[in-house]
């Protein structure tokens, strides 16, 4: 019975009357395969499928094998034979991916895609996770349309088996070179969150987490980011305890059993990456007393020896504002009166005494003293949030030498606030729109989110007792809409509009009162850029490990 039935015809290739195998598939017509020894031109189904056929033509099917060794046209076709015939020669299996992937690094950029895109077909038992780590390599492809062939590919088999693709991209990513570590990371972080819950099972989340906290043993900051980008969208990390775990996660990352070293930047970088990892999980029930400790303790002390990589960074005010987020979320703090303590004087360094006047009633100095609105605004909401934990600090703690040489500095400086406020609130009237979007009225727009805070928590510190009832919305963050009451102070912060009536004490005083130059936020309103935040300058090794030394070249 010949070969030949039109019935499974796929595509055309050479009668095998005997068991003679193929010509290795040199001087032919791309429309068939050559039987040697006979010039027929018939073309037929090679017919494997029926009748033990299989082991007869195992020659037939090497012979494809071979024709990546041969022309273009050979090697088009053996792109296509060598999947399509795959799954029917097992004992071929190793030969047959090796063959394809010398066609995915062949020279012509039509072959490489065309056996780029059967790649899956090889994804079949246990050849799925070594199939996943070859397109993990191919994934440092410079050409766009095979670099989205492999993304494609990947996805495809992350359906059939997404635990078995995992092993093969933590494979590449735990031993593959810096390139193909980078893309893979890149691919976890992008294409993850696409795959339907079917695939991200609770079973492939746990593998995930397991593998990423292997890599987390050794990585860069930016590597760091990605990583709690990736474990941050899943669904079984986003309860109360799944959180939990990623904020110990970080805690671990940024080593808080160690000893701080403020002239180290690479020590102080690590510090503030991985604290701003942690702060978007904070909240009523997930607690951010480690970190506050830390800071209090081990930071605030040593904030103006503080030195960063960073070009541009104020270093200090970024570590005051990570604190004054994560003070919201303080839980029960051991030494609670002893931070507290460290906060309030780190505070009063910020709210200088009104200077000495002379016999005429003029100030006695030649310089008014500086009012660092930001950093005030930083300290005072974190010693509002941690003070409500101990509400008799000021009255109980303090002698009454020190409670009255705070309230002197809270009333000069609330002083000097007045001035700045009617000034901007005067500077912004009227104005609506794109002429609120200038970058100099964004800068007055922030500045009065600024010192309208500060008057509020400055005017609860004020009570007699101090209260720390009232809540503002730190100006770098977004206003959450809510109740009326929150909609009206928001209106309040925000407002272009003149008071009816200004609160800025005493007339007789005015002429007293510090008045800030104009334009005095311009020169360091640049760190209200608040998005500036991400990524971590530089290069893998840098205070995070060096990531060891890593096997290279294909290691298919």
């Amino acid at each position: 019975m010949p070969l030949y039935d039109p019935a499974v015809c796929v595509l055309p290739v050479p009668a095998l009357e005997r068991d003679r195998g193929f010509e290795c598939l040199r001087n032919h017509p791309s429309s068939y395969w050559r039987g040697y020894g006979e010039k027929t031109s018939v073309p037929i189904q090679f017919r494997i499928r029926k009748h033990g056929v299989v082991n007869k033509h195992k020659d037939a099917y090497q012979a494809i094998l071979d024709g990546v060794k041969g022309g273009a046209k050979e090697k088009r076709l053996a792109a296509q034979f060598i999947p399509k015939f795959f799954k029917h020669f097992p004992e071929l299996a190793d030969s047959a991916i090796n063959a394809q992937l010398d066609l995915c690094e062949d020279e012509d950029v039509s072959i490489r895609r065309q056996a780029i895109k059967e790649l899956p077909q090889f994804a079949t038992g246990d050849n799925l996770p070594r199939v996943a780590d070859i397109l993990t390599q191919l994934l440092q492809s410079d050409d766009s349309a095979e670099f989205n062939l492999v993304n494609n590919a990947l996805l495809s088999i992350f359906k059939m088996d997404a635990k078995g693709t995992l092993g093969g991209l933590f494979s590449q990513i735990l031993q593959g070179e810096d390139i193909v570590r980078e893309r893979a990371i890149k691919f976890l972080s992008t294409k993850l969150k696409t795959l339907p819950e079917e695939v991200m099972t609770k079973e492939v989340e746990e593998f995930i987490l397991t593998e990423s906290k292997k890599v987390l043993e050794d990585v860069t900051g930016e590597e760091f980011v990605l990583f709690m980008k990736i474990l941050s969208g899943l669904k079984s990390l986003q309860t109360v305890s799944g959180r939990q775990q990623l904020v110990e996660l970080v805690a671990e990352q940024a080593d808080l059993e160690q000893t701080f070293n403020p002239s180290d930047p690479d020590c102080v970088d690590r510090l503030l990456q991985c604290t701003r990892q942690a702060v978007p999980l904070f909240s009523k029930n997930v607690h951010s007393t480690k970190f506050v400790t830390y800071f209090c303790e081990h930071v605030l002390p040593n904030l103006s020896s503080l030195t960063t990589p960073v070009e541009g960074l104020d270093i200090q005010l970024e570590v005051l504002k990570l604190l004054a987020e994560m003070s919201s979320f303080c839980g029960d703090m051991e030494k609670l009166e002893s931070n507290l303590k460290k906060l309030f004087d780190k505070l009063l360094e910020y709210m200088p005494l009104p200077p000495e006047e002379a016999e005429n009633g003029e100030n006695a100095g030649n310089e008014e003293p500086k009012l660092q609105f930001s950093y005030v605004e930083c300290l005072l909401y974190s010693f509002h949030q941690l003070g409500r934990k101990l509400p008799d600090f000021l009255t109980a703690k303090l002698n009454a030498e020190k409670l009255k040489d705070f309230k002197i500095r809270l009333q000069y400086f609330a002083r000097g606030l007045q001035v700045y406020i009617r000034q901007l609130r005067l500077a912004l009237q009227g104005k609506t729109g794109d002429a609120l979007k200038t970058e100099e009225n964004k800068i007055k727009v922030v500045a009065l989110k600024i010192t309208n805070n500060i008057n509020v928590l400055i005017k609860d510190l004020f009570h007699i007792p101090p209260s720390y009832k009232s809540t503002v919305t730190l100006s770098w963050k977004p206003v959450q809409k809510a109740d009326a009451s929150q909609k009206r102070a928001s209106e309040d912060t925000t407002s272009s509009s003149p008071p009816k009536k200004a609160s800025a004490g005493p007339k007789r005083d005015a002429r007293q009162i510090y008045n800030p130059p104009s334009g005095k936020y311009s020169s360091n309103l640049g760190s209200f850029s608040y998005e500036q935040r991400g990524g971590f300058r530089g290069g893998r090794g840098r205070g995070w490990g060096g990531r060891g030394n890593r096997s290279r070249g294909r290691i298919y």
